[in-house]
Parts: structure tokens; sequence; C-alpha cells
């Protein structure tokens, strides 16, 4: 499914070939929790050139469930979206969000943050889940350890993700894609802060041979040396002919940096949360439109971009459209943002 075009020292430029497309690699996933990038539609993810997004299975099995998804015909048919879909597990929502969680031999017994009701995922039924969405790239579920932690618990933590790869690893080749295209499974990397951890879980990962490997547990309020530090491990532990993710990390200095160091894949929330509370992306740097200085300043919030907004709309109106709580600044900013991101991805694979 991966396929490398150029390499330029670690930077690396590839095709993540899907039966729901190709991606161009390096490339950026919005974060579509709820089966949507929150203020745009898909008509306009479509002119915005994104080539896939990434949609959350714990959200999506608590509301508006999977028997609902699967009588659509999966989650493409459900949302319209023909492109490639990635997947999380959501094991990393049962850590931040789930109002009590406990770890079993089997899995993790969760309450919901949405009722109150009892749950438990396993890495099994997990599969299963992700087979009843229909997503093309679907990860396996792990245990994404708190900041700061123990090297003792991250150990014990990266010893139950990697019993989980292996289980779900078995159950997805036990059991078949349910509408009419192939699925692939990506293991991911856990161990914290600690080197040697990350090490260890990648080779024992590796040897299970997913379609992909993950970065996870990244970006959780690590201190920037510590995050540099594991985004350095990736050309040494991970496979050259699979696709490599770094998960959940979005700022562009640290996508840039981990570029260099040979990830493929990017998700995060950075561009679309910023852009619903007014800050938006430039090459000149960011702009808080909520400011006051933006009041009666009639230029494009870009004057380099093509985005709707910068192409129709000054900065005074879409401070107005903020400063009067509207709906639309969200969704122009949010635009802008996304297109933002496409564009600096862009130039990043123009350049390997």
């Amino acid at each position: 499914m991966y396929k490398l075009i150029s390499r330029k020292d670690k930077e690396r430029r590839g095709q993540i070939i899907t039966e729901n497309g190709i991606i161009e690699t390096p490339a950026f996933l919005p974060v579509a929790t709820q089966a949507t990038v929150k203020a745009m539609s898909m008509k306009t993810l479509r002119t915005l050139n994104v080539q896939a997004f990434i949609t959350n299975t714990y959200h999506l099995y608590l509301r508006p469930g999977l028997e609902i998804i699967n009588n659509a015909g999966g989650i493409h048919k459900f949302i319209n979206w023909q492109k490639p879909i990635f997947t999380d597990s959501g094991g990393f929502q049962v850590l931040s969000l789930a109002q009590l969680r406990k770890f079993e031999k089997d899995g993790v017994l969760f309450q919901s943050h949405i009722d109150g009701s009892y749950h438990k995922f396993t890495p099994e039924n997990n599969v299963d889940m992700q087979r009843n969405l229909g997503s093309d790239i679907m990860m396996v579920l792990d245990e994404c350890t708190e900041y700061p932690t123990t090297e003792e618990y991250a150990k014990i933590a990266m010893e139950r993700t990697l019993d989980w790869a292996y289980k779900a690893k078995q159950h997805f080749l036990e059991t078949k894609a349910l509408y009419g295209y192939k699925q692939y499974q990506f293991g991911i990397i856990q161990g914290s802060v600690y080197p040697s951890l990350r090490r260890e879980c990648a080779e024992r990962l590796v040897e299970m041979d997913f379609d992909g490997y993950a970065m996870g547990g990244i970006a959780i309020g690590e201190t920037k040396e510590n995050i540099r530090d594991i985004i350095e491990m990736c050309d040494e532990i991970m496979p050259e002919h699979k696709p490599r993710y770094l998960m959940g990390v979005g700022k562009l200095e640290d996508i840039e940096f981990a570029v260099k160091q040979g990830f493929d894949i990017f998700d995060c929330v950075i561009p679309s949360r910023n852009a619903r509370n007014g800050t938006l992306f430039t090459d000149n740097g960011k702009i808080l439109i909520r400011n006051a200085q933006y009041k009666n300043d009639f230029k494009a919030i870009d004057e380099n971009c093509d985005c709707l907004l910068c192409r129709n709309y000054s900065r005074a109106y879409l401070h107005h459209l903020f400063r009067a709580n509207e709906i639309t600044g969200m969704m122009l900013a949010t635009e802008h943002n996304i297109n933002y991101y496409m564009k600096f991805m862009e130039k990043i694979r123009e350049n390997i």
C-alpha cells in the first residue's frame, strides 16, 4: 500500500495507495472527530484538496452508533466522502474523556462522557467496530499513558499495547471488510518519553507485520525536547517500506521537523480549533482576528492565499463576524486554515 517515490536524506516523498484513493505524502489529515471537520462541509474539503481525514471510533460508537453507519453502507456513504478515511481506535478518548475507566486483562471498561453508560473496548471488538465503520485505515486499540508517568508504568502500558496489537492483528486477519474494498491496519508505538521502550515497542510491532506504523502518545504535555527526541527516532525504528504516521502533532514547525526525520502522515486539531477561536495562519505569522487592530483593516487576511476568505473578504469583515459570534466567521476562518495547511504540505512534497 506504500510506494516510495523519492528520498532526500531522511525525508520521504511517497504514496499511500487505498482502493478509495491515493494519498500523496507527506500529508496532513484534518481531524473529523464526529465524522465531520467542524465548520466544514464535505464539498468545501474537496475544493481544498484534502486527501483524507481521521475520524474517531469512540465518538461514533457512542453517537450515532455503529448500526446506523452500517445501515447507511459504511462511513463513506454516511458522510458522502469518496476519498480515504482513517479511524482512530478511541483509546486516547477513553483516557481523556471517559468519566471512569478500568483496565482489565482483555480490554478497558469505561463510562461514557455523554450519558454515563458503561462500555467495554477489547482489541477484537474494536476491530469489529472499525470494520463496521468501513475506514480505509484503522488503528489498533492501544493504551496512551498520561504525562508525566514513570518508566515502570510506561512499560506496563507498552506491554498492554503490544498484547492488544497482537490480538487486534489476529482478529483483523480472521475477519473481512464489509463494504467491498480493502481495509488496512496500523500498529501504534508507545513508550512515553523513554527511548528504550519506544525502540522495544517498535521492534516487536514490526515483527507482527502491520500495514503501517504510527508513533502515538506524543504532544500530550511533554517538553519540546522530549517530543523532538522521540521524533528523531523515526528513521531508526520504523520500517522504510511502510507508512510512518506521527499522531496528534500539528504545529507547523514540528511537522517540518518530523518530515526531515522521515515521517509521512500527520493529524491534529490545531488548524480547525485555532480557526474557531479566531487565530489564522499566514506566511507572515498568526493573525488574532478578534483584536481591535483589525476593526478598520480592509486588507485581505493573506494576499498570497487563494481561499474563499482571502479572495472575497477583508480582515475588518471577519473581525466583525467573530465579535458578533456569527457562525460564518468560524467557517471562513476554518477554510482558510485548512487551505493553509494543505498548501504547506504541497510545498514540502515539492521540495523532496
